[in-house]
């Protein structure tokens, strides 16, 4: 009888051991994941710079993180929480009548460029130049359609010292915006704007959070985001019904989308998805877009 007990015991010990040996050599979902994205980004020649965090749980997962990337267009999201800061400041109105204008001055030496149409995501306004024009009109294509000519325009009213200064107020250290678009003294002269894949999502986050500039005006920049026309990135695989407020960038070898995610069911999460160096742009995408797809199959459980 003791004989029995004593083997019973030994088969519990043993699943036992089985179980706790399984667990530890399994992997995580979130390790899983990770190996998941790293699987198909390596299918793209390129530098990719992941970050997420679920908003509801507070998951993170970082991918190069903290490298640096060329901001292209991602930056025109700071310049909007900078023009919204100064309006609830009072220093200016989003109802203000702004001159359009296509004249510029570098930050190298103070000359003067302008902006091809042609080489611009948006060319209505070209056709508007000398005339005014509602600086919340203005944002709105900056933002939506990606507007070369209104971030200028922008930017030399809000200054770009100070769009820097507040990304750093919330939290985002290595963000840099030096100038407007199109300045290729200060290309050549390696003054670019910056970002980190990081720091892109600690902004996402505090829109969110109605804490980047007021609950009121953080919801009106969501609002914005969330008709953006470019959407071959983070939207592109999702289902219908979920929305996404985020901003694009793009420049040659340069691939970025950058924004929150919003589920039916009001779970909300950060993505940001960012490229440098690759050799075909095209599968760069695709490979970000599934990227998104994983992120998101994990935050729902599929």
């Amino acid at each position: 009888m003791k004989s029995s007990n004593d083997f019973q015991i030994l088969i519990v010990l043993f699943v036992g051991f089985i179980w706790l040996f399984s667990s530890c050599s399994s992997k995580t979902p979130l390790a899983q994941l990770k190996e998941d994205i790293n699987n198909e980004l390596s299918k793209v020649e390129g530098e990719f710079g992941i970050a997420f965090k679920d908003l509801t749980t507070g998951e993170t997962l970082f991918i190069n993180e903290k490298e640096v990337f060329h901001a292209a267009s991602t930056m025109k999201t700071p310049v909007m929480i900078e023009v919204f800061k100064q309006a609830q400041a009072g220093h200016l109105s989003l109802a203000d009548s702004i001159l359009i204008k296509n004249d510029f001055k570098s930050i190298v030496d103070s000359t003067h460029y302008s902006l091809n149409a042609e080489e611009d995501s948006e060319s209505m306004l070209y056709h508007q130049v000398g005339t005014m024009k509602p600086l919340s009109a203005i944002v709105y294509d900056m933002i939506n359609m990606s507007s070369n000519l209104a971030t200028n325009i922008v930017i030399e009213l809000v200054d770009a010292k100070n769009v820097t200064l507040t990304m750093h107020d919330l939290g985002a250290n290595d963000l840099l915006v030096l100038r407007g678009v199109e300045d290729s003294k200060a290309f050549t002269a390696g003054l670019n704007n910056t970002t980190t894949a990081y720091d892109l999502m600690m902004i996402f986050e505090k829109l969110a959070k109605g804490k980047a500039v007021s609950p009121e005006a953080d919801q009106q920049m969501i609002d914005i985001l969330l008709d953006q026309k470019f959407n071959e990135i983070i939207p592109a695989q999702l289902p219908a019904n979920v929305k996404v407020a985020h901003k694009t960038g793009t420049i040659t070898g340069v691939q970025h989308d950058s924004g929150i995610v919003m589920l039916p069911d009001g779970k909300e999460y950060v993505l940001v998805t960012l490229s440098k160096n690759l050799t075909d742009s095209e599968k760069g995408v695709a490979a970000m877009a599934n990227v998104s797809e994983l992120i998101y199959k994990h935050v729902v459980g599929h």
